[in-house]
């Protein structure tokens, strides 16, 4: 994926998680709960397509 792509996308989450936090309004641990939700799956993301952090369709909940 290239660079450009990851900076767009990085933007665009970001602007877009300014907004609900800014217009939409919603109690203060729901927003933190939000806000912790979205970076940790845009860690993740990044993690991954980086390379750094391998595939994870091998992962399986349960049996």
């Amino acid at each position: 994926m290239p660079l450009i792509n990851l900076v767009i996308v990085l933007i665009v989450v970001g602007v877009l998680l300014w907004l609900v936090n800014t217009y939409i309004p919603m109690d203060r641990k729901i927003k933190n709960i939000l806000n912790v939700v979205v970076v940790i799956v845009v860690v993740i993301w990044l993690l991954q397509a980086f390379g750094v952090l391998g595939s994870l369709d091998n992962i399986r909940i349960g049996r």
